[in-house]
């Protein structure tokens, strides 16, 4: 067998292996290979960190129309049914690794249209520009005193039973993006209400149930109506808030629809909150795992931000992105045929033998290594300075109570295939 050749079960194992508590184990047998493809699928495999950051940083790969997800394929081979898919409209540009297709003539193709996430050159670096000009370090940085205000009130509430997701990971990443986008506080809990449940338009659409389409379509004509309604009172009444600078954006040169600021706060509202509340549980998870880890943390708690990182490499939020070859192209030995689909598998990237010794384990003491977990090239997450502060400053609050605290229960992870995160992470003070 070469290693353009994959077994039946090998595809089993690798399709089933998402959402579990652990697929590193899986990961690491197919890093020991090169690539993999499928060729009457033109799909190919890409677990190797050099292969990854080759594709995500060639022009080469981008988003092409009438995608399907090339996980359907590995779906096939586990014999398991899966719900059918909804057809993809001409001109649709669906993330390949996600289908928000649960009504393909209006979100997909429509609102795809807007979101720079599924955009190739040029409109996605007109879209980014854009968005980066509201989006600031500065504007970040200011929030530093605030997130912190929330995170001492937060951990100050805790009790001696406490659940860090439900209590932290989730209400902070929140009430953070809520403030940065201008949300009124009455209306958050309707508006986190919305973004829960499309945030599973971040799987494939064939896993997605039609009860789930119907769930999520109602959440996006919700909140698309909602921000439709907020945008022209930030226009008469702009605040310091990123709607507001969004709308200034777009009445500044008109180059900014209305609707591409809809798209982008709820992809900004989906990503900071779902991939910060993942980050900041894998955080804890992992140092309740590595005792020596806590305790040196515990002794420097300056070395936050190296143990964010590592956790970003240990146990990436986001476990794998798709990419469409728009021509004939290579990835190391490999050719890669236009309208080839390439799967890579971050989690597996990130452990790569090849980036140093003993990539299984969590140290957060030794250099700091390589990692994908914001993407690489033009579509690197805007976001990473505000996700690794909130989970920096969650972290460094919690040190005191994490000393004494203990698992009450197994963690219990949620049933997502892209988005790795703990639904329930249940923790005691008591002896």
């Amino acid at each position: 067998m070469t290693d353009l050749e994959v077994r039946p079960d090998e595809l089993q194992a690798l399709a089933t292996l998402f959402g579990l508590g652990d697929p590193y184990p899986e990961y690491a047998k197919w890093r020991a290979r090169q690539s993999v493809v499928r060729p009457h699928e033109k799909l190919f495999v890409f677990s190797r960190y050099e292969d990854c950051a080759a594709v995500l940083g060639s022009s080469a790969f981008g988003h092409a129309p009438r995608e399907a997800s090339p996980l359907r394929s590995l779906w096939r081979g586990t014999g398991r049914p899966a719900p059918a898919a909804p057809e993809t409209t001409a001109g649709a540009v669906p993330e390949t690794a996600s289908a928000a297709d649960a009504d393909a003539a209006v979100v997909t193709a429509q609102d795809n249209a807007s979101n720079m996430l599924r955009l190739n050159p040029p409109d996605h670096t007109r879209l980014r520009r854009l968005v980066s000009r509201a989006l600031t370090p500065a504007s970040v940085r200011a929030l530093m005193p605030r997130i912190e205000e929330i995170t001492a009130e937060l951990v100050g509430e805790l009790g001696p039973d406490f659940d860090v997701i439900r209590d932290l990971a989730l209400p902070l990443p929140v009430r953070v993006i809520s403030e940065l986008l201008g949300i009124p506080e009455a209306d958050r809990p309707m508006v986190v209400t919305w973004s829960e449940q499309l945030s599973r338009s971040i799987d494939p659409g064939f896993l997605i149930t039609p009860e789930d389409r119907v769930t999520m379509r109602a959440a996006r004509d919700s909140f698309h109506e909602y921000l439709g309604a907020l945008i022209p009172k930030r226009r008469l009444e702009p605040g310091d808030d990123l709607v507001s600078a969004l709308v200034h954006v777009h009445d500044e040169d008109g180059t900014l629809t209305e609707h591409e600021i809809i798209i982008t706060c709820r992809l900004l509202l989906i990503a900071g909150h779902e991939t910060t509340r993942s980050l900041i549980g894998g955080s804890v998870l992992a140092l309740l795992n590595h005792p020596a880890q806590l305790a040196a943390l515990r002794a420097d708690p300056d070395l936050v931000e190296r143990c964010v990182e590592e956790v970003l490499r240990y146990d990436p939020p986001i476990q794998l992105l798709v990419r469409s070859a728009l021509e004939d192209t290579t990835v190391g030995d490999t050719t890669v045929p236009a309208g080839a689909r390439a799967l890579m598998l971050l989690g597996a990237a990130n452990r790569d033998e090849a980036l140093g010794e003993d990539p299984e384990d969590f140290d957060f003491l030794r250099p700091a290594r390589r990692h994908l977990s914001f993407g690489h090239g033009i579509h690197f997450c805007l976001g990473a300075p505000l996700g690794r502060a909130e989970a920096a400053i969650a972290l460094r609050s919690l040190l005191p109570v994490l000393a004494e605290s203990r698992m009450t229960e197994e963690p219990v992870w949620k049933p997502h295939t892209v988005l790795r995160g703990l639904e329930h992470l249940r923790l005691t003070t008591s002896n």
